[in-house]
């Protein structure tokens, strides 16, 4: 599903000082070269780490298990879980997409080795908190669930899986790569797929900046464990938001620059949705003062 794109640019951001060491702010071109060729950061994967992530992973299997029943009461309201409305539901294959220059997830992009993903405190359900900082993320509130299902197996849950999720901020910045956040590290975290197969965020509705389309990245990892650098991923890909909730959203103050940006730019002229974002669009509910709710069913072919 996913078509290279070799001419399409972004248009620089002008409301936002230029994200580093992008001057023009080429993010998220599926021909990003930065993107290409992975590797792993196995230096900073210690034994304390390790042993870390096998016993939180151990720990939150147990706490889905203990709440069986409100586990399946939330995969019967997720699509294509197989335990909801079933296999004739059941999504094709998420589309891999570009994890993008911002990541920093071990993989070297934009020529630095950042990796949130080896911090203490990053299993985590909410993002709004900076883990070294403590500061906070503006902007609506966010519930997002993830149902990851097995996409060969009648869309059975996937269980003991784990995703590393992050976006951009209200105003379009990311944490630890734009000047005027890098020593940030909110709106990124990992957390490990329970018994129903879903893993849920606590976060802010991302803005909207030149160029791009309303999104969320995530990569998926086959356990909690390897979730320490990109090399051990499975999946990547991106989740689109759908158009009318944006613009609720957009008219508020936080988020001054994105209806602007929003209004020139389309799905079809994404340089990432543009092939199709039907499997990747998340279904929306809520308001600007109560905040809002997300799912999208994230196939896997396992």
């Amino acid at each position: 599903m996913q078509i290279a794109v070799t001419t399409a640019q972004e248009i620089p951001m002008t409301h936002i000082p230029p994200l580093a060491p992008y001057p023009a702010d080429d993010h998220d071109h599926h021909n990003d070269l930065n993107n290409l060729g992975l590797t792993a950061d196995l230096n900073m994967l210690t034994r304390p780490v390790m042993d870390r992530r096998r016993v939180l992973s151990l720990g939150l299997l147990g706490a889905g298990l203990l709440v069986g029943c409100r586990a399946a009461s939330l995969a019967g309201a997720v699509p294509g879980t197989g335990t909801g409305t079933g296999a004739a539901d059941c999504p094709a294959p998420i589309p891999s997409e570009t994890a993008g220059p911002y990541p920093a997830n071990g993989s070297g992009a934009s020529g630095q080795s950042l990796n949130v993903l080896t911090r203490s405190g990053i299993v985590r359900r909410n993002l709004r908190k900076s883990l070294g900082s403590g500061n906070v993320a503006a902007g609506i509130p966010l519930t997002l669930t993830l149902a990851l299902v097995n996409t060969g197996a009648s869309c059975a849950a996937l269980s003991g899986y784990a995703v590393y999720l992050w976006h951009c901020t209200a105003d379009g910045q990311y944490s630890m790569y734009s000047a005027d956040i890098v020593g940030e590290d909110y709106l990124r975290g990992v957390q490990a797929s329970g018994a129903d197969g879903t893993v849920t965020f606590t976060t802010v509705v991302p803005g909207c900046y030149a160029g791009r389309w309303p999104h969320i990245h995530f990569e998926v990892y086959p356990t909690l464990a390897s979730a320490t650098s990109a090399s051990n991923k499975i999946q990547t890909s991106q989740l689109a938001l759908p158009e009318a909730t944006c613009r609720e959203v957009y008219a508020t103050p936080a988020y001054s620059a994105s209806l602007g940006n929003l209004s020139r730019i389309s799905l079809a002229r994404d340089n990432v949705f543009s092939d199709g974002s039907t499997a990747q669009m998340a279904t929306m509910s809520g308001s600007a003062s109560a905040g809002y709710v997300a799912t999208l069913t994230v196939g896997l072919a396992r």
